[in-house]
């Protein structure tokens, strides 16, 4: 396993380091202002206020040279950190040899389709076959289609809470209001059943688990007549779920979803996009359950630095597609091919996905042992480096913490110099997704300023 004074050198030292009066300061600030008259902000960070200048591994600087440690990893992307020197290497020798093939065939794509085949989940590993594109939305797509196009089915059934995308399949699959409101009809024939979110379950639960209740509701939908879920080509499923909030459920839950999708005929579709790439102590977070997906999605952390993205599916459900039938001009360029490579590769090599199991659990067990002693905090939960910080107003009713305190606490965190983005239903879980490549050290010292902080909200 890589040592920490390996990991140490790959980010900046002194870190955090505030120099400004406030955040942001005066050049982030006028950036900032600038931004609206030219740049939409319907983009996700749009209103985020912070302004990235220089990034190495876990750390970034703003145009007024204030560092941060940033445990948002830019949402779950920076797997390795940033401009890592092994990457950086191989996007210069490969910018050199070839970058773009448009989808004809290179040779980095196919060395790396080989690579997906040998890390893939069980059930998948070496039996599968990748189809890449180059952001998550853009995988759920490509999954829903092909899902629909080898069962010969029209329905597919997602989760409340769930996240997988913003476009035109994807979004009618997400359940936040910010994503759909205004911007339907969505597609058809989606059907959405309750997630095991046990803090936040809506229904009694009897002498069952939230994972039973959820997993029998599934099956009830897809096996029992008149639901109206009689065509569903695939459940789609994260693992995790990660803007819903950072809630992972136990295997029963996949396990009997899995069992049901069997029964009914449907595919199971492991949605990996965030939770994937060793972050949660596993390569893939599904693999946590012991069950076998027929597809599985991926994005964001693979790639890292560059665009990466796609399916990885059953060899005979890949055989039941039409060839050229879905063409991706960009997508899988030899660059982003030869980074993919490279970022699996540190992975693996550092012990990287081992770590995230060790040190998300020390940081797990800490924030559970001192979240007694803070009355914000109403739970804590997470699995590896995928660790959800619930916040409230009131622990005893379980009243989310309102938007004026979690902006004193997002702020609060980035004036002390630490980036990190909230999520959840109510907006009000703060998530610790840092890189895989985060030192021990800085990874305390952000939880000591985020202890801080939550001590003063």
């Amino acid at each position: 396993m890589i040592s920490e004074q390996e990991l140490s050198e790959l980010s900046f030292t002194g870190a955090p380091n505030i120099i400004t009066d406030g955040v942001p300061g005066p050049k982030a600030g006028e950036l900032l202002a600038e931004a609206p008259e030219y740049e939409s902000m319907t983009r996700g960070g749009g209103g985020f206020p912070l302004v990235f200048d220089v990034g190495k591994g876990v750390t970034v600087k703003d145009p007024d040279g204030n560092l941060y440690i940033d445990v948002s990893a830019g949402v779950g992307v920076s797997s390795v950190g940033r401009s890592h020197p092994r990457v950086v290497e191989i996007m210069e020798r490969q910018s050199k040899i070839l970058m773009h093939a448009s989808d004809i065939s290179n040779t980095k794509r196919g060395e790396l389709a080989k690579k997906i085949a040998s890390i893939a989940p069980p059930g998948l590993r070496n039996s599968c076959i990748s189809y890449f594109t180059q952001s998550g939305s853009g995988a759920l797509e490509c999954a829903i289609k092909f899902a629909r196009r080898v069962t010969g089915r029209n329905q597919i059934l997602a989760f409340h809470g769930a996240y997988h995308g913003v476009w035109a399949a994807s979004n009618a699959l997400t359940t936040g209001q910010q994503y759909r409101k205004g911007y339907g009809p969505f597609m058809g024939g989606v059907i959405h059943a309750p997630y095991p979110y046990a803090y936040r379950f809506p229904l009694p639960l009897g002498d069952k688990s939230c994972e039973e209740v959820c997993g029998d509701y599934v099956d009830y939908l897809l096996n029992t007549p008149y639901t109206a879920a009689d065509d569903v080509a695939a459940v789609v499923v994260e693992p995790v779920q990660g803007e819903g909030g950072y809630v992972p459920p136990a295997p029963e839950f996949f396990q009997k979803v899995k069992a049901a999708c069997e029964q009914h005929g449907a595919l199971f579709v492991a949605d990996e996009v965030q939770a994937g790439t060793g972050r949660t102590g596993r390569m893939w977070s599904i693999e946590h359950a012991g069950v076998e997906p027929d597809m599985i999605t991926f994005g964001k952390g693979m790639g890292g630095d560059l665009p990466m993205a796609g399916v990885i599916m059953r060899k005979d459900l890949a055989q039941q597609l039409d060839d050229m039938s879905q063409p991706q001009t960009f997508a899988a360029n030899a660059v982003s091919s030869a980074v993919t490579m490279t970022n699996i590769d540190i992975i693996q090599e550092g012990g990287l996905v081992e770590r995230a199991a060790q040190l998300g659990k020390e940081v797990l067990d800490r924030l559970q042992a001192e979240s007694g002693n803070l009355p914000i905090i109403g739970e804590v939960r997470g699995r590896g480096l995928m660790i959800g910080i619930e916040l409230v107003n009131d622990r005893e009713t379980r009243e989310p913490a309102d938007g004026d305190t979690m902006m004193k606490v997002v702020m609060g965190l980035l004036s002390n110099g630490i980036i990190m983005v909230p999520c959840g239903r109510n907006g009000n879980v703060l998530r610790l997704m840092p890189s895989l490549t985060i030192t021990r050290d800085y990874m305390n010292k952000a939880v000591d300023i985020l202890l801080d902080v939550l001590r003063n909200a």
